[in-house]
């Protein structure tokens, strides 16, 4: 077990179908040169046949883009798949993304088909897809609420229809890890040609779960992650990129890892954002801006002894300057001594704990004490300078 995973990123398409956060050309066209700097192997630029300003963004996209495989999404409808064909004309690595629901809920309350029909549209949309790209992904929408027995007949319509990828959506982010983890392993097991193609998660957050989901899916034999900057998503979001590349990356003993520039993660965290208009929570993993904040004494106490205390990531590692010690009524002698010595100020041990019970005082009264009000807490010892 082990190797390369594919980033497949979907934050120009499953991203920013967040209310309010819809992206121009202009902006769609940043965001794909920063992910193709950071590293992804596929962007997902669109859904073309969705409005003709897609159409446009998507075909400027297959245009700008050098190394990364370039994909556009369609329904298994003939017109849909033309449209994202033409979208994709002048890409150098295009790869056209269709498929269809396939658990019970979709197939007879959604679609309103017969199961039998699934199996047909299935075949159809992929072999139709394949007389424009070599290229073609097959999705199983709602894969995660499908019965395994029938999800792995689909899949095998897709197999053997010439699908290159197929996508296993958990598209209501229902599963546990174990059940979606399994759920990948079964169709190892029972559809014939798969070791042929790329097994793909594809993982929504209503749970929390996605990331966790994601990884058991690489852990039993999915080799693709579709996953976008920031968890962006409908919902709750989908797999947040840099949980999981950073999951891989620290996590040695399950032998696999990306592509991805981390040193490139927290700024295209910040450009994502800020074009998205869509704030990171602060307590985010890898790129919010707590996730390498300190302010509870013992946890800054440790982490002036040894980083690797409290941090199993070098900041630097991700594009972050540097682990904060921010000081609050929470902090100790020892964060405090080391904020000032950033700022130049040498107490002896009488100075310290007397500027100490003075910066308790102050703590309670403000929450966070900043550089300014250290140096007027410091201001009293004349022979200092700040």
């Amino acid at each position: 077990m082990g190797g390369k995973v594919q980033i497949f990123d979907t934050t120009l398409r499953d991203g920013e179908q967040v209310p309010g956060c819809g992206l121009n050309k202009k902006e769609k066209i940043i965001i794909t040169e920063a992910l193709e700097e950071l590293g992804v192997d596929i962007i997902e630029a669109g859904f073309p046949i969705s409005s003709p300003g897609d159409f446009e963004s998507v075909k400027a996209i297959a245009e700008t883009v050098n190394n990364a495989t370039v994909c556009a999404l369609s329904r298994a409808v003939k017109k849909d798949i033309e449209c994202a064909a033409e979208s994709l004309r002048k890409a150098k690595y295009p790869r056209i993304h269709t498929g269809i629901g396939t658990s019970d809920q979709h197939v007879f309350t959604k679609l309103k088909i017969s199961k039998e029909k699934v199996l047909e549209k299935a075949r159809d949309c992929v072999s139709y897809a394949k007389k424009f790209v070599d290229d073609v992904e097959f999705y199983a929408e709602d894969a995660g609420r499908t019965d395994n027995d029938f999800l792995a007949q689909v899949i095998q319509e897709a197999v053997k229809a010439g699908a290159t990828v197929v996508n296993i959506p958990d598209t209501t982010g229902y599963c546990l890890p174990e059940e979606y983890g399994q759920k990948i392993k079964y169709l190892v097991d029972h559809v014939d040609g798969i070791e042929n193609v790329t097994i793909s998660t594809h993982c929504h957050n209503d749970l929390g779960l996605s990331t966790a989901n994601s990884i058991a899916g690489i852990q039993n034999g999915a080799r693709q992650i579709e996953c976008t900057i920031n968890g962006v998503g409908e919902r709750a979001g989908n797999t947040s990129l840099e949980e999981v590349v950073m999951v891989m990356r620290k996590h040695k003993g399950l032998n696999f890892d990306t592509n991805i520039n981390t040193q490139n993660l927290y700024p295209i965290s910040r450009l994502v954002s800020e074009t998205m208009n869509m704030p990171v929570q602060a307590n985010k993993a890898i790129v919010g801006s707590n996730a390498f904040a300190h302010s509870s004494g013992i946890h800054q106490d440790g982490v002036i002894k040894n980083r690797d205390n409290y941090e199993i990531i070098d900041p630097a590692e991700v594009g972050v300057n540097k682990s904060s010690i921010i000081l609050t009524a929470r902090s100790g002698r020892a964060a405090l001594n080391f904020r000032l010595g950033q700022i130049g100020v040498v107490l002896n041990k009488s100075e310290l704990e007397e500027t100490y019970q003075r910066f308790l005082r102050l703590a309670d009264d403000i929450n966070v004490v900043d550089d300014p009000e250290l140096k007027e807490l410091v201001g009293a010892y004349a022979h200092i300078t700040v």
